[in-house]
C-alpha cells in the first residue's frame, strides 16, 4: 500500500545518517575503553582514592549511556522497519498512524543524537548553572522572569534532566527578581549555552488596568557547574561569606536559623549565594561550586590565564544583547534574532519546547567552526 510504502522509504532515508552517527561515536572505541575503565576498578587500591573513584565511575556511566542510546536507537530503527513491512504486507490501516509516530519518533531522537556530537566543548558535559535576572519595569519584568524560570524548568523535565532551585529573590507584588536553577544531567551546559543572553516579552499586562502592551526584559546567564574533576584556584582571603535567613517560594516558611548563605568574591565583587539546602554548610558548598564556576566562565569567555586576571566588577549582560522575543500580542511568535529561527505556537515555547531553537543553535555554531 502506498501509505506505508512512503512511510518505509522515509525511514529508510535515515539509514546512512544513522550509520554515520555510529562511526561518528566512535562505538567500538568506547566499548573498549569502557572494558579499560571497568577493569581498574579490580584492581588493588582503586577504591581508596575517594575523587579519582568517581571520576573512573562517571566516566565509564556516560560512556555506557552513549553506547545505549545508540543501541537503542539501532533496535528502534529495525523494529519500526519490521512493523511497517508487516503492516503493508497485511494491508492494516488501522497501524498507518502508529507507524507513522514511530518513524517521527526516530527520526527526532537521531536528529537529537546527531547534535550531540557536535557538543565536544571542554564543559559540554557538564550540569548547567542558570541565573535569571529580571529587567528594569518592576513587576511585569519580574513576573517575565518568573515565566521563563517555569519554561526552563519544563523543558529539563521533558529532557530527563534533574532541575533544582537553588536561590530565588521574590518579586514585591509577584514574580522573581532573580533565581537560580541547577539543571543535572550529560550534556546539560552544551544544550543551555544557547540559552544565554537577553530575553524580551511583548504582551499586554496582566498587571495594567489599562490593557496597554508592555515589553519587558529578562537575562539569563548560564555557567557549566564546575565539579571536583577540575581545579580552580581561589585565595580564601579573596572571598567574604555573608549568612542570612533563607525563606521558602512566596516567602513561606521562614527558617529561625541564618542557613542560608552569599559569598562575595572582593577583587571583582561576584556575589553568589545558595539558601535550598538543609544547612549552612551544605549551602557554602553549592555557593562555592557556583563562584568557581562563574569565575572560570569568565576567565574562559575572556581568555585570561588564571583566575588572578580577572579584574573589577563584571557587569550582567546588556540589555541591548536580546537573542529572542516572546511576542504575545497582536500576534502570536517566538523568534530567535541569532539563527531566524521561529514558531508561532507561543503557549508550546512556554511549556518548554525550546528543542528547535537550540538545535538551530548548535547546527550554526557547528558550521562558524567549520568555517574557520
Amino acid at each position: 500500500m502506498i501509505q506505508f510504502e512512503e512511510l518505509r522509504l522515509q525511514l529508510l532515508d535515515n539509514e546512512d545518517k544513522l550509520k554515520d552517527l555510529g562511526e561518528a561515536l566512535g562505538l567500538e572505541k568506547m566499548k573498549n575503553e569502557v572494558a579499560e575503565l571497568e577493569a581498574k576498578t579490580a584492581e588493588n587500591g582503586f577504591w581508596d582514592d575517594v575523587s579519582g573513584t568517581q571520576v573512573v565511575l562517571q566516566k565509564i556511566a556516560s560512556l555506557k549511556n552513549k553506547i545505549s542510546k545508540y543501541e537503542n536507537l539501532n533496535a528502534s530503527f529495525e523494529d519500526t522497519l519490521t512493523m511497517i513491512e508487516l503492516s503493508d504486507e497485511e494491508e492494516d490501516l488501522d497501524m498507518l498512524e502508529e507507524c507513522k509516530t514511530s518513524v517521527n519518533d526516530f527520526v527526532k531522537e537521531l536528529d537529537n543524537q546527531i547534535l550531540s556530537t557536535l557538543l565536544s566543548g571542554e564543559y559540554d558535559g557538564k550540569n548547567a548553572i542558570l541565573t535569571f535576572h529580571a529587567g528594569a519595569g518592576g513587576t511585569e519584568a519580574q513576573d517575565w522572569n518568573q515565566m521563563l524560570v517555569r519554561m526552563y524548568t519544563h523543558w529539563g523535565e521533558q529532557h530527563n534532566f534533574k532541575v533544582s532551585m537553588i536561590d530565588f529573590l521574590d518579586g514585591d507584588e509577584a514574580g522573581l527578581k532573580s533565581a537560580v536553577l541547577r539543571i543535572e544531567g550529560e550534556n546539560a551546559y552544551g544544550y543551555m549555552k544557547s540559552e544565554a543572553g537577553v530575553h524580551r516579552l511583548v504582551r499586554v499586562s496582566p498587571f495594567d488596568s489599562s490593557g496597554r502592551r508592555h515589553t519587558s526584559f529578562a537575562s539569563l546567564e548560564v555557567m557549566p557547574e564546575i565539579d571536583d574533576t577540575i581545579n580552580v584556584e581561589i585565595n580564601p582571603e579573596d572571598i567574604r561569606m555573608e549568612v542570612y535567613r533563607a525563606s521558602g517560594a512566596g516567602g513561606q516558611k521562614v527558617n529561625k536559623t541564618s542557613s542560608a548563605v552569599r559569598l562575595i568574591h572582593i577583587p571583582t565583587n561576584i556575589v553568589v549565594s545558595c539558601q535550598v539546602e538543609r544547612s549552612q554548610h551544605q549551602n557554602r558548598e553549592v555557593a562555592m561550586r557556583m563562584l568557581k564556576s562563574k569565575l572560570l566562565e569568565i576567565k574562559e569567555r575572556e581568555h585570561l590565564d588564571k583566575i588572578e586576571d580577572i579584574k573589577g566588577e563584571q557587569k550582567e549582560i546588556g540589555w541591548g544583547s536580546q537573542i529572542r522575543s516572546y511576542v504575545f500580542m497582536p500576534y502570536t511568535l517566538v523568534k530567535d534574532h541569532r539563527t531566524g529561527f521561529e514558531m508561532g505556537n507561543i503557549n508550546a515555547v512556554m511549556d518548554g519546547d525550546l528543542d528547535g531553537f537550540i538545535n538551530a543553535y548548535l547546527k550554526q555554531a557547528s558550521l562558524s567552526e567549520l568555517g574557520k
